[in-house]
């Protein structure tokens, strides 16, 4: 069993940053990855983060945002950089998918989730 809660949403200016925090507890030793929804449409896969580290991102975050994972903090996170109006959504924090991949959408643990508003 996997518990995940995610802080660090909240509003910016087209341009800005943001970093996002999910803490873990339980068993954590999954791909984790962090997943996003706006309004009105479905969830995506924004990047993902293997057991050895290694990392994949969709195309439309790659080269602004970055994943990572502290070990022995339990603790995931998604650095936001250049943010654009259109990563508006809310963002959740995800463990063990079926595969390990950036557009992969679903997650066998899932947290609550944290807004993130970028205004333009």
């Amino acid at each position: 069993q996997v518990q995940l809660v995610e802080s660090g949403g909240g509003s910016v200016q087209a341009g800005g940053s943001l970093r996002l925090s999910c803490a873990a507890s339980g068993y954590t030793y999954y791909c984790m990855g962090w997943l996003r929804q706006a309004p009105g449409k479905e969830r995506e896969g924004v990047a993902a983060i293997d057991t050895d580290g290694s990392t994949r991102y969709a195309d439309s975050v790659k080269g602004r945002f970055t994943i990572s994972k502290d070990n022995a903090k339990n603790t995931l996170y998604l650095q936001m950089n250049s943010l654009k109006p259109e990563d508006t959504a809310m963002y959740y924090c995800a463990a063990d998918p079926p595969t390990c991949g950036a557009g992969v959408s679903w997650y066998n643990y899932r947290g609550q989730g944290t807004q993130v508003t970028v205004s333009s």
